[in-house]
């Protein structure tokens, strides 16, 4: 038996008539008629009821036409599932972010993506450190990683997202939030809260190295692994911290932020296991250098403004 079989069948039952169904089917009658007899040979009932006139179904065809039918359906649902899963349309990707992004970049992305892809099934993990995120990536736990650089992995590809400039999260009443802007070297007695260190914060070395840069080691009060951690803690006067320029759309009460001098910044990375040529993957990639490019554009024209 042969899906073209039900196909026949199903033609025939519904037209009651063969020349019909033939006609349907762009087909000759006889090669029909032997095809549908070969059907009733197989399963050793009588489905269709013959008269000079017209086609009827027996009680087995009767029965058999429903299941005919939603064999039928299946099949042609399973063909459409398909050609939506290689067209990126179906499936499934999971994302992971470090903090910053979480709070800036996560939530239009996660729109977007919603939007352009409404039959994908998406997960967020949000406030992943770098390691984490590299780790995860290649144990294929997350599909997509949004972190900081240095990403050196062989079986990784990485493409820039965006560069985010330095700021300083301040409680509201610090007597260094009085300034329009600050320097490193203002940071100089000021306890700090960091990422977490043991080589799992990016933020932790950055911090540091621009510390030391300035003649001064920097006064470590509060390791955090979370960004909104951090900033509460600032906001609860526990101490300063130097965060990505992102990280104020945070929004959390008791905390001011200022510009840090220097041209020096960040970058948001976006990496992806090298072997993984998921459609749904290589479409949410799309989106996302859409999205950089429409910030670009933005920030052009606010450049050229007087």
């Amino acid at each position: 038996m042969e899906l073209r079989h039900l196909r026949y069948f199903v033609a025939v039952a519904e037209e009651r008539h063969f020349g019909r169904a033939a006609e349907r089917l762009h087909m000759a009658q006889p090669p029909l008629s032997q095809q549908i007899q070969q059907l009733e040979a197989e399963l050793g009932v009588t489905l269709l009821r013959r008269t000079t006139r017209k086609v009827e179904l027996t009680g087995a065809g009767t029965v058999y036409l429903d299941r005919a039918r939603a064999v039928l359906a299946a099949v042609d649902d399973a063909g459409e599932e398909a050609r939506r899963v290689a067209q990126g349309l179906q499936g499934r990707l999971v994302v992971g972010c470090v903090g910053s992004a979480t709070y800036s970049l996560l939530p239009a992305f996660a729109r977007a993506l919603r939007d352009e892809l409404p039959a994908v099934d998406f997960v967020f993990r949000g406030e992943m450190l770098a390691p984490d995120q590299l780790e995860s990536l290649l144990a294929r736990r997350i599909d997509l990683a949004l972190l900081r650089p240095p990403v050196e992995h062989p079986a990784v590809r990485v493409r820039t997202v965006r560069h985010d400039k330095f700021i300083v999260a301040l409680p509201e009443d610090h007597r260094l939030a009085r300034r329009r802007r600050l320097k490193i070297e203002d940071l100089r007695d000021e306890d700090l809260i960091v990422h977490a260190a043991r080589g799992r914060s990016v933020m932790h070395g950055i911090v540091t190295d621009l510390c030391r840069s300035a003649g001064f080691e920097p006064r470590i009060r509060h390791e955090v692994e979370e960004t909104s951690t951090l900033v509460t803690f600032v906001a609860s006067g526990l101490g300063v911290a130097v965060v990505p320029r992102p990280v104020a759309e945070l929004g959390v009460p008791g905390t001011t932020y200022r510009p840090l001098a220097g041209d020096r910044s960040i970058d948001l990375m976006a990496a992806v296991r090298a072997d993984d040529d998921s459609p749904v993957l290589a479409r949410a990639l799309g989106l996302l250098e859409r999205w950089r490019e429409r910030r670009r554009q933005v920030s052009s024209v606010d450049v050229s403004r007087p």
